[in-house]
């Protein structure tokens, strides 16, 4: 069995799960695009869906929001920036003690992190909500690099901030191609989850810094 230290997160959709908040993303980033492009709200949303389907049929697999705007030659920080002010999670979430005790267990024997698309003005929040400010050593966003997963740079870029090598990391997230993929390329465990019930099941294959395959 390998030694894991670390244990890094992807936050939305794997800390917890909300199709409403999702839905909600998508929405005000095609308003975001509207503005951009100077087009009508169903040309925006057309377009975009062009361009995640042209990007996923390059890379092969689900291109993110961040990826598809970039092909549309959008300003990824505006973009964010637009997202961070017009979205309310305080309308969609609901913190699960379940998650909370999680976390704060697991956190005693390991690093936490985590690595997300979102924006930091958003993650603080949303973290906030769910209750798990403070459990976290570093949260790195989108905005520590600009450069949205899967990126190999700055994938590089975290493992030298944590302090960890690859083989010493647990990565967990809902997307395998976006947020599992490069770092078990890498050499690091992965745990795919997409509901809170799999997200909780994480705590039995953890013991005592040892990691247990399924």
């Amino acid at each position: 069995m390998n030694r894991i230290t670390s244990i890094v997160f992807d936050l939305d959709g794997t800390l917890y799960v909300s199709s409403e908040l999702t839905d909600e993303i998508q929405r005000v980033a095609v308003d975001f695009l509207a503005l951009q492009l100077r087009v009508a709200i169903g040309e925006a949303e057309t377009k975009l869906s062009k361009a995640k389907a042209e990007l996923s049929a390059r890379i092969g697999f689900e291109a993110t929001l961040s990826a598809a705007c970039d092909l549309l030659e959008c300003d990824i920080k505006a973009l964010h920036g637009y997202l961070a002010e017009n979205i309310e999670p305080e309308k969609y979430l609901v913190r699960d003690d379940r998650v909370i005790d999680m976390l704060g267990r697991i956190g005693k024997e390991y690093a936490l992190y985590i690595y997300t698309n979102n924006n930091r003005s958003l993650t603080d929040r949303i973290m906030r909500l769910l209750g798990i400010d403070g459990l976290f050593a570093r949260v790195f966003s989108v905005e520590d690099f600009w450069r949205p997963k899967p990126d190999r740079l700055a994938l590089a870029k975290i493992f030298a901030a944590i302090g960890a090598e690859p083989v010493e990391c647990l990565f967990v997230g809902d997307r395998y191609d976006v947020d599992l993929k490069l770092p078990e390329e890498h050499g690091s465990k992965v745990f795919l989850i997409q509901t809170v019930n799999k997200l909780l099941s994480l705590e039995k294959s953890c013991s005592k810094g040892e990691w247990i395959d399924d």
